[in-house]
C-alpha cells in the first residue's frame, strides 16, 4: 500500500488513566508487527477522568482507590498491582501504587502548545505517561511540565506563558465535549478511520482485526473498479 493510503487513528486519553499508557503501548506494538506504523497517523484528544482535581496531591493511590471502588485497602492494593502488571506485561516499569494524582488540565495544555507548535506530540505523550507513572512525578508541577516541555524544543518563556493563562483550555474543553457528543464516558477510546471503534484497553487481537477491517476498506477503495475478465481488464 502506497503511504498515502494512511490510516488515520484517533483516541481519547488522560495521562491519570492506566489503561491508556497499556492501551497506547498495546497498539504500538501491533502496528511495529505488522508493519505498518509507518502508514498511520496518531492524534490524541483530551478527556480528564476529573476535570475537578486538586491541583494538589491529596491521597495516596491505595487511598484513592479504595474509596473510589469500595475496597479494603489490602483489595485496593490487590487491584493497583495487578493494573500494573499488565503495564509491565508491556515494558512499561509501571509503578502505579506510588503514583501522585493530581489535576491533569496542565498536562493536556501541554500537550496542546507542543502540538501547535510543530513538536513531537508522541514524544511528550510518552513523556508525560512515563513522569507519571514510571518516575511518579506530579503533572500538576511546573516545573516537571517545563522540564518535559523543554525536552521537545519548547522554550521555557512560551510554557510559563501558556501556565500562566488559559490557552488551549478551551481546546481541551473542545475534546471532552466531541467525546461525550459521541457517548464516551470512559477512555481510552480510539477510533480508527472515523468507522472502527475500540472501547477500552483492547487486548492485541483486537487491534490487529479492527486494523485489517480498516485496512481492507483501503484496499478495496484502491482497486476500486479495476477487474479482469473474459472480455479483458477494466
Amino acid at each position: 500500500m502506497e503511504n498515502s493510503k494512511k490510516l488515520n487513528i484517533v483516541y481519547w486519553s488522560d495521562y491519570a488513566c492506566p489503561y491508556c499508557y497499556i492501551g497506547e503501548k498495546r497498539l504500538e506494538s501491533v502496528l511495529k508487527d505488522m508493519k505498518i506504523d509507518d502508514m498511520v497517523t496518531l492524534k490524541m484528544k483530551s478527556f480528564e477522568l476529573n476535570p475537578n482535581a486538586s491541583s494538589k496531591v491529596e491521597s495516596k493511590t491505595d487511598e484513592r482507590f479504595a474509596k473510589k471502588y469500595g475496597l479494603s485497602l489490602q483489595g485496593a492494593r490487590n487491584k493497583i498491582e495487578h493494573i500494573s502488571k499488565l503495564g509491565r506485561d508491556e515494558g512499561i516499569d509501571f509503578k502505579y501504587a506510588d503514583t501522585l494524582y493530581s489535576n491533569m488540565l496542565d498536562a493536556h495544555r501541554l500537550t496542546k502548545l507542543a502540538e501547535s507548535k510543530g513538536k513531537d506530540v508522541d514524544k511528550v505523550i510518552y513523556l508525560l505517561f512515563d513522569a507519571y507513572f514510571t518516575k511518579n512525578l506530579v503533572l500538576s508541577d511546573r516545573s516537571v511540565l517545563i522540564s518535559i516541555g523543554k525536552e521537545v524544543g519548547l522554550e521555557e518563556k512560551e510554557i510559563t506563558e501558556m501556565l500562566d493563562s488559559d490557552q488551549f483550555k478551551d481546546k481541551v474543553r473542545k475534546d471532552e465535549s466531541e467525546a461525550y457528543m459521541m457517548g464516551i464516558h470512559g477512555v481510552p477510546f480510539f477510533v480508527i478511520n472515523d468507522k472502527y471503534s475500540i472501547y477500552g484497553c483492547p487486548d492485541k487481537n483486537d487491534i490487529k482485526e479492527s486494523l485489517m477491517s480498516a485496512l481492507d476498506d483501503e484496499l478495496a477503495k484502491s482497486g476500486s473498479g479495476m477487474m479482469c475478465g473474459p472480455d479483458g481488464c477494466h
